[in-house]
C-alpha cells in the first residue's frame, strides 16, 4: 500500500506543488489548510507522515507538533517554514519534529527526506537503483551508467532522468517538470526544459531516443525505444 501523507499548509502554490508531486510519486495525499483541522485529522486518522507548515493562520506548526506528541502520536513530522533562524529549527526538533526544511525547497530534496523518514518508520523503501535496457541510475551514489560506461550528468539532468525512470511511459507536461525539478518558485524561461531535455538526450546516446516528445503535451520515457 502507498504511504498516506497529511499536508498541513495554507499557501496555495505550495499546496498544489506538494499535492501534484506527491500524487505522481504514488502517495495518498490529504491536505488541510489550517492547524486546527490538521491536528484533528492527525489525531483521529492514521497517517504514515505529516508535512507541517510552521506559519498557519489559526494555530502555528509548533503548537500542532507539541499537541500531537503530547497525545502520544509518533507519526514522522517534517516541518516547512520560510524562516531561516536556527533557533526555530531547534525549537521544532525539541518539540518532536523529525526533520525541518526551509522554503523555497526542491521537490527532490523533500522527497529524499520523506523516503528516509518512511524507511526509519518501517515503511517499504523505494528502490535506489533504477534500470532500463542497459541504463542504470543509482540514487545514492548519483552515478549513471550506460552499458557499463559512466555518463556524467548535471544535477538537473540527473533529476530529470530519475523522474523519467521512476515513471516509465508517464507523460510529464513542461509545467510539471518545472515544478518537480526546478521548484515551485521558478520564474525563469520555460524553454529551459527543452534545453535540458536536449542535452540529456545527447548524453544518453542510444537511450536518448527513449525520452520522447508527446507533441502538444510534454515528454515521456519509453525504455523499449532505446
Amino acid at each position: 500500500m502507498s504511504a498516506r501523507i497529511l499536508v498541513i499548509e495554507d499557501e496555495p502554490t505550495v499546496i498544489e506543488f506538494l499535492r501534484t508531486g506527491l500524487s505522481y510519486e504514488g502517495y495518498d495525499v490529504v491536505v488541510t489548510e489550517s492547524g486546527r483541522e490538521g491536528l484533528a485529522r492527525a489525531l483521529n486518522e492514521d497517517f504514515d507522515l505529516v508535512i507541517l507548515d510552521l506559519m498557519l493562520p489559526d494555530m502555528d506548526g509548533f503548537d500542532v507538533c507539541r499537541k500531537l506528541r503530547a497525545f502520544g502520536k509518533d507519526v514522522p513530522i517534517i516541518m516547512l517554514t520560510a524562516r531561516t533562524d536556527i533557533q526555530d529549527r531547534v525549537r521544532g526538533l525539541d518539540l518532536g519534529a523529525d526533520d525541518y526544511i526551509t522554503k523555497p525547497f526542491s521537490f527532490d530534496e523533500l522527497l529524499a527526506r520523506i523516503r528516509a523518514r518512511l524507511r526509519r518508520a518501517g515503511h517499504t523503501a523505494e528502490p535506489t537503483e533504477l534500470r532500463a535496457d542497459g541504463l542504470v541510475l543509482n540514487v545514492e551514489t548519483h552515478q549513471v551508467l550506460l552499458d557499463g560506461t559512466p555518463i556524467h550528468l548535471t544535477p538537473t539532468e540527473f533529476a530529470l532522468l530519475e523522474l523519467f525512470m521512476r515513471h516509465p511511459r508517464r507523460v510529464f507536461t513542461k509545467e510539471t517538470l518545472l515544478n518537480r525539478v526546478w521548484g515551485y518558485d521558478y520564474v525563469g524561461d520555460t524553454n529551459v526544459v527543452e534545453v535540458h531535455i536536449s542535452h540529456l538526450r545527447n548524453k544518453l546516446g542510444r537511450m536518448g531516443r527513449a525520452i520522447q516528445t508527446v507533441y502538444g503535451v510534454g515528454y515521456a520515457f519509453h525504455p523499449e525505444e532505446g
